[in-house]
C-alpha cells in the first residue's frame, strides 16, 4: 500500500484531503505539531465526517495513524511516502521546510528512485511553489539535483468549507457536501496519482483565480461586513438582503475581470457565483465570521482575495466600487483574539488609513487609494 502524509491534522486535513487520500487506498499518516492530536489519532485510528447539507451523510475514515511533525519520526515517513499534502495555513508553510528538506535528503542518501509529489493544499496562490522555495533554500546542490528529478511540487486549488464544530468525538469533523481539488498537471513527477475527487488540470491558474476571486472574495466580504454589523456566522450575515446584494455584486466585479482574463462564459460564471452564495446560506455549517475573517493583513496583501481581483478589474477598466466596499470593511475588522486584526487597527490608529493601505496592499494608484480611504470613512452609508 502506498503511503501518504497529510501535514496538518486539523479540520481541513481530516475532513477534506485526508479523506480523499484514505478513500483512494493510501496508508494515511497525519503529521501534526500537537501531541494530543497525534495521540488521539493513534489511539482511535478512525473518525467520522458529518456531511451537512440538504441531505445529511456520515463517512467513516479508518486505518489512519499519526506522527509528531517536530520529531525525527517524520523523516522515516517522508522517506517512504509517495505523496505528501499540507493543510497548515499559508503562514505556516515555512515551518514544514526543515522536516521536508531532511526527509528528501534521507531519500537521496538511501538512493531512493521513487517519485514523491508534495502538494500544498492551502488558501493561497501557488502555495506548492512557495513551499518548494522554502525547502530548496535548505538543500545542498547535489540534493537539489536529486529533487529536481524525483520530487514534484504541483500547485493546487482547494475548495471546501470545513468550519469548527462540536461533534460526538474529538476527531470527528463537519463539512459541506461541495468540494473541489484541482492540481497542476505539469507539476507532477512520475506517474500521476489516481485519486477520486482530485482534478488534474492543464490550466490551474484559471481554477486558482476562479476560486480566489469568487469563494474567497465573497466569503471574506461576507465575514467583514457581517462582523461590522454584528453577525456571528456567515449564514446569518448573508441572509441580510443588503449584505447578499453587496457580496453578489462584489463577486460579479471580481468575476468580470476573470471573464476578460480567461475568456470565461459570463452566464456560466454568474451561475457559479449563485452556487457560492447558496453555499454561504447553508445553516448546518454554523460558520463563524471570526474564522473566515482571520488574518486580515494577509487577506489584504497584493496576491490575495481583495487586491488581486481589484487590480485585475482595474487593468480591464472595469467597475470596482463593491470590491472597495469589501476592502473598507476588512480595514474596520476588529477581533482581539486575532493578532493581525489587532496589528491592523494599531497601524490605522498610529499611521492613518491611507498609509496603512499603502503598506499592506502595496497599491500605488492614488485615485484608488483615495477611494478606499473615502469608503472606509463612509462605511455606514455603504452597507446600510
Amino acid at each position: 500500500m502506498k503511503k501518504a502524509i497529510q501535514f496538518g491534522a486539523g479540520n481541513i486535513g481530516r475532513g477534506f484531503i485526508g479523506l480523499l487520500l484514505n478513500k483512494a487506498g493510501y496508508d494515511v499518516v497525519f503529521a501534526d505539531v500537537f501531541q494530543n492530536v497525534v495521540d488521539e489519532i493513534n489511539k482511535e485510528k478512525e473518525y467520522t465526517i458529518y456531511v451537512k447539507d440538504v441531505d445529511l451523510e456520515e463517512i467513516k475514515v479508518e486505518g489512519i495513524s499519526a506522527v509528531n511533525s517536530t520529531t525525527d519520526e517524520i523523516l522515516d515517513e517522508i522517506a517512504k511516502a509517495s505523496i505528501i499534502t499540507t493543510a497548515v495555513g499559508p503562514l505556516n508553510l515555512q515551518k514544514l521546510a526543515p522536516a521536508l528538506s531532511k526527509g528528501i535528503e534521507k531519500r537521496y542518501k538511501e538512493g531512493s528512485k521513487e517519485f514523491l509529489n508534495i502538494i500544498a493544499c492551502e488558501n493561497a496562490v501557488y502555495a506548492s511553489s512557495t513551499l518548494k522555495d522554502f525547502v530548496y533554500n535548505l538543500l545542498d546542490d547535489d540534493v537539489k539535483a536529486y529533487a529536481d528529478k524525483f520530487i514534484g511540487f504541483p500547485n493546487s486549488s482547494v475548495d471546501r468549507i470545513v468550519p469548527p464544530s462540536e461533534n460526538p468525538k474529538p476527531l470527528d469533523v463537519t463539512v459541506e457536501k461541495y468540494f473541489e481539488w484541482n492540481v497542476e498537471k505539469d507539476g507532477f513527477k512520475g506517474e500521476k496519482p489516481i485519486i477520486e475527487g482530485m482534478n488534474i488540470a492543464d490550466n490551474l491558474l484559471a481554477y486558482i483565480e476562479r476560486k480566489l476571486f469568487t469563494l474567497n472574495t465573497g466569503h471574506a466580504t461576507t465575514a467583514y461586513i457581517g462582523s461590522y454589523l454584528g453577525y456571528n456566522t456567515i449564514d446569518e450575515a448573508i441572509k441580510n438582503p443588503t449584505i447578499e446584494k453587496l457580496v453578489r455584486n462584489t463577486m460579479r466585479e471580481s468575476g468580470d475581470g476573470l471573464i476578460k482574463k480567461f475568456d470565461f462564459d459570463k452566464d456560466a460564471h454568474y451561475a457559479y457565483i449563485e452556487k457560492i452564495l447558496k453555499r454561504f446560506k447553508n445553516p448546518y455549517l454554523n460558520d463563524d465570521v471570526k474564522r473566515v475573517g482571520r488574518e486580515p493583513i494577509r487577506k489584504l496583501s497584493p496576491q490575495e482575495r481583495f487586491i488581486k481581483p481589484l487590480t485585475t478589474a482595474i487593468f480591464f477598466n472595469l467597475p470596482v466600487d463593491n470590491l472597495i466596499t469589501g476592502i473598507s470593511a476588512a480595514l474596520h475588522y476588529q477581533n482581539d483574539e486575532d493578532q493581525q486584526a489587532k496589528d491592523l487597527q494599531d497601524s490605522i490608529n498610529l499611521s492613518g488609513v491611507l498609509e496603512t493601505v499603502k503598506h499592506v496592499t502595496k497599491l500605488t494608484d492614488e485615485k484608488v487609494l483615495e477611494k478606499i480611504e473615502k469608503a472606509y470613512n463612509s462605511i455606514d452609508e455603504l452597507i446600510k
